[in-house]
């Protein structure tokens, strides 16, 4: 039964049905169209107070619960349903990976439409909390408030905020005082940093004005026990920004690489940035079955250090290397997986668009010996070419592990064309997977897939999948 309320619809006694996409649930209106509400668990009996109606769906919001699923569980952040990470905090582990296996399963089956195999069970997360190695929070000076802050008489003191921004509003900042995704002393050195900043009267950033020193500050850790801190000043303020950097440095000497931006520019992105080393070396080390990797602070790693390891013993377990085996590592980054795979192979050529990702891999190899890899930088759908091939020799092997909207049609055509006995397509995005598996279907068979979880909390999901040339 529906009922109005302020021109917005009331559906009562929702039950909720399924996890559906970004971590928003979904439930079925009595007039058949889907309704996707967030911070809700399948299972949930709800009233819903809608806010959009499109023509084949509502989204809107639980404004009472009459049951509660017996997935739910009590969420241990104070922050949760606020700031809009681990939006599945609400809900046992068990069933986050069974909706994270479903959802690859659907991808592959309703997109890709080929004959799949059964699916090895999903990998979970040993680390369900502090799993991250990198973290970046926003400086603002007009945070977000609370409802409670919002009906309270009280002075509520400057509207400073460090922290993360609420979802689909650019300019709040929701000021956190603990995250539980990075491992101390991270939530340590970020509240300290806040303190230090509102008890020296140093500005935060105006989104809307642009002006202000504060703007980011992001944090680097590795299962080394280094640390990276970068902050962001949008003012070059010399005096200030040294009162605080010398400060965090004596306050945590264990801090391994602590440097700056000073960036005015409209946006906040680092990568065009020319960044500062204040003290200690410009990276710091993650190391893995032996092997280190630098980690600079433009670098690209694998944001769950622990679950990566995972990660590459599935990609190379797949491969089925026998130690003769030309290996071609498309989308390489740093070298991870390339020198993760060395020791069983001939020879492993890497390929990458990013120059400075490159750079670190050859260092990489340097520093862990490895002389049977090869590293080369340029746009995938172009480098991989017939050239690039004979120069290199025909792989018997592909990996390929390429960002969320998947691989170029033309890289996909150059893999048809060489044909490898084998292709391991690790991807964070099932859907575009799904999509090249169907383009890849006419000559390779898929024989193996397995999910594996690097972000517990979130709907985020990598799968790992084999494909063997058909005979």
């Amino acid at each position: 039964m529906a009922k109005k309320n302020t021109d917005k619809i009331v559906f009562d006694h929702i039950k909720v049905l399924d996890a559906g996409a970004k971590g928003v649930s979904v439930a079925k209106a009595p007039d058949g169209k889907v309704i996707f509400i967030p911070n809700v668990v399948p299972g949930d009996v709800v009233d819903v107070q809608t806010f959009k109606k499109r023509k084949a769906y509502y989204e809107g919001k639980a404004v009472k619960f009459h049951e509660f699923s017996e997935h739910r569980i009590e969420p241990i952040c104070e922050h949760f349903g606020v700031c809009g990470g681990c939006k599945w905090q609400n809900m046992k582990y068990s069933q986050q990976l069974y909706y994270k296996q479903n959802e690859v399963q659907n991808h592959l089956q309703r997109i890709g439409k080929i004959e799949l195999p059964d699916f090895e069970p999903i990998l979970g997360s040993e680390k369900q909390f502090f799993y991250r190695n990198k973290m970046e929070f926003s400086f603002s000076n007009s945070r977000w408030l609370t409802e409670k802050e919002i009906g309270s008489t009280e002075d509520l003191g400057n509207r400073n905020a460090l922290g993360f921004h609420i979802p689909k509003m650019w300019d709040k900042i929701l000021d956190i005082n603990k995250c539980h995704l990075q491992e101390d002393p991270s939530n340590a050195i970020r509240n300290e940093i806040r303190a230090f900043a509102n008890d020296n009267n140093l500005t935060f950033f105006n989104p809307r004005n642009h002006e202000g020193l504060l703007r980011t500050l992001m944090m680097r850790t590795a299962s080394t026990g280094e640390i990276m801190v970068l902050i962001q000043f949008f003012e070059n303020d010399k005096a200030n920004r040294e009162l605080l950097l010398d400060h965090l440095y004596n306050k945590f000497p264990q801090i391994t690489s602590l440097q700056y931006v000073i960036n005015n520019k409209a946006n906040d992105t680092l990568y065009d940035q020319n960044i500062k080393l204040y003290k200690g070396r410009d990276y710091i080390l993650e190391e893995m079955e032996g092997l280190k990797f630098s980690i600079n602070a433009k670098s690209f790693y694998q944001t769950n250090s622990d679950q990566a390891f995972e990660l590459y013993k599935i990609t190379r377990d797949f491969a089925g290397l026998t130690g003769t085996e030309t290996v071609y590592d498309l989308y390489t980054g740093t070298g991870t997986i390339a020198q993760f795979v060395s020791k069983k192979v001939k020879k492993v050529i890497g390929v990458e668009s990013v120059p400075e990702a490159i750079l670190d891999a050859k260092a990489n190899a340097e520093r862990n010996n490895i002389t049977n890899c090869e590293f080369y930088v340029g746009d995938m759908k172009v480098v991989f070419n017939e050239s690039f091939i004979a120069q290199h020799g025909k792989p018997d092997v592909i990996i390929t592990d390429p960002p969320r909207d998947g691989m170029h049609k033309d890289v996909i055509e150059q893999i048809l064309k060489i044909e490898p006995e084998k292709v391991v397509y690790v991807s964070c995005n099932s859907a575009t997977q799904a999509r090249d598996l169907a383009l890849m279907d006419e000559k390779y068979k898929v024989t193996r897939v397995r999910p594996v979880d690097m972000f517990p909390q979130t709907h985020h999901v990598e799968n790992v999948v084999l494909l063997e040339k058909r005979k």
